[in-house]
């Protein structure tokens, strides 16, 4: 069985109890460096194989090879796994090379959940997930996803916001968003979301290229509607009051 576990944003506290039994019950841990040292006080006596940035395809194959020995394998990531995470890819995998294997997937928080709680509530009402990066999307398809997202008037939650690689896409993104949007719409910027160096920051569409945000930071970028209110943004969902 394999284990497919959505760790939240980073915070132990935050994780499911679902995911916390189910690292219990595994037998052979595996992961990203960085999310396995997040949850390291779950991991006693447990095999752990952990590997770096991009070893998303070695690490599943390695989880259906310990899975085929009869051994209960976690596969962990951070936030949910379904959501740019492992979820997609072990499936793939098994799908193709291992049918016969069991797969459970465990939801987790999102690093866009995260966030919209430390803005107070600017996902009230619909809205888009969209990441910038272009390392398995072309940036053509995520310029259009932008628009579209702009011109149907949701909420957007930036993933992968800016990187050293790609310095310039948050830029290139406010561009785009502001052909249609309103330079004053309210932009919430959250850096490491619940965990103890959070750092919360509110601003403008017209602002947010001069603001300070890593790979660390979930951007969300609000409506018409959105507001803010003294540190909170606030979406309304519609409700006559």
């Amino acid at each position: 069985m394999i284990y497919v576990i959505g760790t939240g944003p980073g915070n132990i506290e935050d994780m499911t109890e679902r995911a916390k039994e189910r690292i219990k019950r595994a037998k052979v841990i595996l992961g990203y460096k960085t999310y396995i040292r997040l949850i390291e006080p779950l991991l006693d006596e447990k095999e752990v194989i952990q590997n770096g940035m991009r070893g998303e395809v070695e690490r599943c194959r390695e989880a259906v090879n310990q899975a085929k020995k009869g051994v209960d394998v976690a596969l962990v990531s951070g936030g949910d796994p379904g959501v740019y995470a492992m979820a997609g890819l072990l499936l793939e995998i098994v799908a193709q090379e291992a049918p016969e294997v069991r797969v459970e997937v465990i939801p987790g928080v999102t690093s866009a959940n995260a966030a919209a709680a430390a803005l107070g509530a600017p996902l009230m009402h619909d809205h888009a997930y969209i990441s910038l990066s272009d390392c398995l999307t072309d940036w053509s398809l995520i310029e259009k996803r932008l628009r579209l997202a702009a011109e149907g008037d949701f909420v957007i939650c930036l993933f992968n916001p800016k990187s050293h690689a790609r310095s310039e896409h948050l830029t290139r993104a406010c561009k785009i968003l502001m052909e249609i949007k309103s330079e004053e719409t309210p932009v919430g910027i959250v850096t490491h979301a619940a965990r103890d160096e959070q750092v919360v920051e509110l601003t403008t569409l017209m602002e947010l290229p001069k603001r300070e945000v890593s790979m660390s930071s979930m951007v969300i970028i609000g409506n018409r509607h959105t507001f803010r209110f003294n540190d909170f943004l606030i979406t309304p969902r519609g409700y006559p009051i």
